[in-house]
């Protein structure tokens, strides 16, 4: 098997910095540490300061007196991790998560599928650019091998073992990550890096070393089996936003929302689903969060509708507090249909879709109860054959032949039938026989007609034996 591993050098860093924008891309940032006081990432504006990894924090703010500040987080570290997880587990579907700043992706059988390794290596290169995050890439022939070359940041797109026996080979003991006490005895047996060490007999290894040192020499070399257990995704789409200012105004909110939602919106491509619910979280600092839920009148998963949404729902529901974070959070995931009306190149207008996001920004702006729409009723009495319901989306659209063969229907029906004082003039269609009520007691026995009256208005008409004529709509 061939490994593929990245490895984020400062991953937190980048997450803050692509999630506030150009803006704040410009201040000078550090992470330290949770619970000491030193540097352990900077920004490239902090470093032109004098801010160097591993300086204390004291230190540093002489340097920059105007320096953004971030704890580093095991659980967010944890959380952003499985974000980068699930964006190349689009690309390959057998990823091990290696906390805290590792992915590993076993490649080998992707070369044939992608056009051979360059090609496999080019695209992953290309998505993280486009996510803008920094990685280290290498490939290995065992799990081990890939992430020690990784970290190095002198990772090779080659699958010649040779080659990266010799790249590990220059590896020193501290680089292959052994524990200090490992590497002094190493020291002292005169091995100064891993080739040294591989070229003991199998023999002398197993004296010298621990059976723990031995076995990890071996996963490197791959003469022992190091099994990975894949991971898979959870079916949910869970995005977070953390802000190095805090945001006061909606309005600055809509860049960090725009870029989660697009983030959804390729998720949901990937997926081939829809949703119809999203969860807009904003996390403040001393009051609970305000949470928002955003709806859509069916399914939807384009970007730019959820964001108009959005901006409806900032409009009614102004901050109460600045905002520390955003989290997009959906659960709820439909099938996606085949679009309606489109021709080959997929250039006829939607009417559906249209319909579906004039109906949500609707009820965005009124309210989900302000809207209603006509649904049949399975009677055929015409005044019961209808009734005012929540507008909902239908699974299925009546064809063209189908329609066709419907009955004409009037577009303004009566509220109720109205006796007409002589026949009409003359007929265009009928009759047609409806008959029906005799389970509630209000029975009718009607034949219609569309007819024109000696006013000369078209209109739909029905005679009753026992009552007469009725005028029961008016044709345009």
């Amino acid at each position: 098997m061939l490994w593929l591993y990245l490895h984020f050098p400062h991953l937190l860093l980048d997450h803050l910095r692509r999630s506030n924008g150009s803006h704040e891309s410009q201040d000078a940032l550090v992470i330290v540490e949770g619970v000491g006081h030193k540097v352990i990432q900077a920004c490239p504006t902090a470093k032109e300061q004098g801010v160097r990894t591993g300086m204390r924090l004291k230190t540093a703010l002489s340097l920059s007196p105007q320096l953004h500040i971030v704890r580093a987080d095991e659980q967010q570290e944890t959380r952003i991790l499985e974000d980068q997880a699930r964006w190349l587990y689009r690309y390959a579907a057998y990823i091990v998560p290696m906390p805290p700043n590792g992915i590993l992706a076993e490649i080998g059988s992707l070369q044939k599928l992608y056009g051979g390794l360059p090609a496999a290596w080019q695209t992953v290169e290309q998505g993280l650019n486009e996510r803008q995050l920094n990685a280290w890439v290498a490939i290995g022939h065992t799990p081990l091998a890939a992430q020690l070359i990784a970290r190095t940041g002198q990772g090779e797109c080659t699958a010649d073992t040779g080659h990266i026996m010799r790249a590990l080979g220059r590896l020193s003991p501290q680089e292959a990550g052994f524990e200090e006490k490992t590497c002094i005895r190493l020291r002292r047996l005169g091995l100064d890096t891993l080739g040294e060490v591989f070229s003991l007999p199998p023999a002398d290894l197993a004296k010298r070393l621990s059976p723990e040192v031995l076995a990890r020499i071996q996963k490197i070399q791959g003469t022992r089996p190091d099994p990975q257990t894949p991971w898979q995704p959870p079916h949910r789409f869970h995005q977070q936003t953390d802000f190095v200012q805090d945001i006061e105004h909606s309005q600055g909110l809509l860049f960090p929302l725009q870029r989660m939602l697009q983030e959804l919106e390729d998720d949901l491509c990937w997926r081939q689903q829809d949703t119809d619910s999203l969860l807009l979280i904003l996390q403040h600092r001393h009051q609970e969060p305000t949470r928002l839920r955003i709806r859509t009148s069916g399914p939807e998963h384009r970007a730019e509708a959820f964001l108009k949404l959005a901006q409806i729902r900032f409009e009614q529901h102004p901050l109460r507090a600045p905002v520390t974070a955003a989290i997009l959070s959906v659960k709820r995931f439909i099938g996606r249909e085949a679009p309606d009306e489109q021709d080959l190149l997929g250039d006829t207008q939607d009417l559906n879709e249209a319909w579906h996001t004039l109906i949500s920004r609707l009820q965005a702006r009124l309210g989900s109860d302000s809207l209603t729409q006509l649904s049949p009723q399975a009677d055929h009495r015409p005044e019961r054959a209808w009734s005012a319901s929540e507008v909902i989306r239908t699974s299925r659209r009546a064809s063209s032949d189908e329609l066709a063969r419907l009955p004409r229907r009037p577009l303004w029906l009566l509220k109720g039938p109205q006796p007409l004082t002589q026949a009409p003039a003359s007929w265009f269609s009928g009759p047609e026989r409806i008959s029906g009520g005799w389970w509630d007691g209000e029975r009718v026995h009607r034949d219609y007609y569309i007819a024109q009256l000696h006013t000369g208005q078209l209109a739909w008409v029905f005679h009753d034996a026992r009552s007469g004529w009725f005028v029961h709509g008016w044709f345009g």
